[in-house]
């Protein structure tokens, strides 16, 4: 299967829809909260209609693969997130573009989406690497990352000029599938403690 066929994955905590203006209401209450988060993309809720649509327009480029997050437990849409750039030649996968709302912080959703994103990958897709990346400062991306079992690639300095003209250093994770085996088993044992 390719990695920007449009999928619904889902598992007992989430599920991740594809990504369309169906979903714009829930994600503009999502958002509220999260206004301050300078280290992260997150639209305001006046600007969810154009996020989505600039998805699904690299969607239809066949560079990203968006999802609208559902978490099943409250039956609400709790975030985006995606398959982006992907590299369908080399078997090779970045998630990212993802963002939770406040009511979504330290549940099981982001351990269970990972879950949900890897699995497809590896198994569905025969991907050789999933990566992530995330901003320098943005500590809390970072850690939740390596919990997921992602190993530490690099960083890329002076990588990207943000919208407020701050200069970005981007940190580089990836999973390889050799280590899906393993780093499965720990999102699951993780999901089964609560």
């Amino acid at each position: 299967m390719d990695l920007a066929t449009p999928v619904t994955l889902e598992n007992p905590y989430v599920r991740l829809e594809f990504l369309d203006f169906g979903h714009r209401e829930e994600l503009e209450r999502a958002c509220v909260g999260l206004e301050h988060a300078w280290y992260t993309s997150v639209p305001t809720p006046d600007d969810v209609a154009d996020d989505i649509a600039h998805r699904l327009a690299m969607h239809a480029a066949g560079t990203m693969n968006p999802f609208a997050v559902r978490r099943l437990s409250t039956g609400e849409v709790v975030g985006e997130t995606t398959f982006c750039n992907i590299d369908q030649a080399n078997r090779h996968v970045e998630i990212g573009h993802t963002w939770l709302g406040p009511a979504a912080h330290r549940t099981e959703v982001n351990t269970a989406a990972k879950l949900a994103l890897l699995e497809h990958a590896f198994e569905r897709c025969d991907a050789i690497a999933v990566e992530f990346r995330t901003h320098w400062h943005n500590r809390q991306s970072r850690d939740a990352i390596a919990r997921l079992g992602a190993k530490q690639d690099g960083v890329l300095r002076n990588h990207r000029i943000g919208p407020d003209g701050i200069v970005r250093d981007t940190v580089v994770f990836s999973i390889i599938a050799n280590e899906w085996p393993a780093v499965r088993r720990g999102l699951e044992e993780r999901l089964a403690r609560g």
